[in-house]
């Protein structure tokens, strides 16, 4: 029998995920959800490819688990994100029941799950998540500070 990965093993399929996404021409933020130790879904940033501004990599994922389980309740599953959640995925978040969120780097800019807002525990929801945040951050900043130096065109790398 195998043992259930690590948040810092799952982050690193998030990881990959963000580093294809960058490959692509899109921001590298990389999704997973996870279910008993199982990789149900994944995900990476899209917008831009499939013309939809909801195409986040965590909504990206959270389709495929879905899908996967035909069914839009991902009830005792766990989404793995490089970066902290806006407002529209914590949205789907809810509504997908997750029972925890775990990301790589803050989002000080749209961070809705303790940078900006903290919807997490918000009276008006119905659903309450826990979340672990800063899960190889470095490598999550990193890889985003990259992205958007070379966008500039100010990379010294």
């Amino acid at each position: 029998m195998s043992e259930t990965p690590s948040d810092t093993e799952l982050m690193r399929e998030c990881l990959r995920e963000a580093a294809a996404a960058e490959q692509a021409g899109e921001v590298p933020v990389g999704a997973i959800v996870v279910r008993g130790g199982q990789i149900i879904g994944r995900g990476r940033n899209s917008p831009i490819g499939r013309c939809d501004p909801s195409a986040h990599a965590e909504i990206v994922a959270l389709r495929a688990a879905g899908a996967a389980l035909a069914n839009y309740r991902l009830v005792d599953a766990e989404l793995f994100v490089t970066v902290e959640p806006c407002v529209m995925c914590v949205g789907a978040i809810i509504h997908a029941r997750l029972r925890r969120v775990v990301f790589g780097c803050a989002d000080p800019k749209a961070g809705a799950l303790g940078s900006v807002l903290d919807l997490s525990n918000h009276p008006a929801f119905n659903h309450r998540f826990a979340v672990q945040g800063d899960v190889c951050s470095a490598e999550a900043r990193e890889l985003l500070q990259r992205f958007f130096r070379r966008r500039r065109g100010s990379d010294d790398a």
